[in-house]
């Protein structure tokens, strides 16, 4: 099982003077559900090398039985530190995709073309894409049959309105991953803030907020396993 994870380069919180970036659980809780079922795992980003941390993912109230296995992962650091260019990832390489969230991928991947690339020859050829909290954003220009939005009829899932207004940022971001996902014609539900929900539809997994990451990642090894059983 080879797994790409995508990850952001992008650590300016809008105007606000403030950092953002990957949001770490939602990297570390994917990273050791895959590692640990035995996926080959490679991690990229637009720029290469190390990507931005959201500061606020790596505070005391924010860590998690995964974050603090990751402090103590001398290879996990040094591999993220030397993540590759997305533009030399080449999708039929890879057997997955992983989208770990933060704020950054709204105002880089959700753009970036090599990104939309990836993700749409990832659906088209039927591979497990799944994308957690803010990283159904980047699905916002990808599209899917006949040139529509590729959430277009999807069962889909990201952070909410809600959640995004709890942390003060709706006025600050790009926009909302909720309400391109219902524009784009996904087929949006979420449940309650904060708490793990998870769906699939097809090879496409979408994770609603950080408490979904863990089970997004349990999701898209279900589908590698029945992509093995099936080969």
């Amino acid at each position: 099982m080879h797994v790409l994870m995508v990850l952001t380069s992008h650590d300016q919180l809008g105007n606000t003077g403030h950092k953002t970036g990957f949001w770490l659980e939602e990297f570390a809780a994917p990273y050791y559900a895959l590692k640990d079922a035995g996926a080959n795992i490679t991690l990229a980003s637009p720029a290469g090398g190390q990507p931005p941390l959201d500061p606020k993912s790596d505070a005391p109230e924010s860590q998690t039985e995964a974050t603090r296995r990751f402090k103590s992962d001398l290879d996990a650091q040094a591999v993220l530190a030397s993540t590759y260019r997305l533009a030399d990832m080449a999708p039929a390489a890879f057997d997955a995709v992983f989208y770990p969230g933060g704020h950054g991928p709204l105002w880089d991947l959700a753009e970036d073309r090599d990104s939309i690339a990836l993700i749409e020859a990832t659906y088209a050829a039927g591979k497990p894409l799944a994308l957690v909290c803010h990283a159904p954003g980047v699905l916002r220009h990808a599209k899917g049959v006949a040139g529509k939005p590729l959430v277009s009829g999807k069962k889909v899932t990201g952070f909410t309105n809600s959640e995004e207004e709890a942390v003060g940022l709706t006025k600050i971001v790009p926009f909302l991953v909720e309400d391109m996902l219902k524009e784009n014609g996904g087929l949006y539900t979420k449940g309650a803030d904060w708490q793990s929900y998870v769906l699939t539809d097809g090879n496409l997994i979408t994770g609603q907020n950080p408490a979904s990451s863990e089970e997004a990642a349990k999701a898209l090894l279900v589908l590698l396993k029945k992509g093995i059983a099936a080969g």
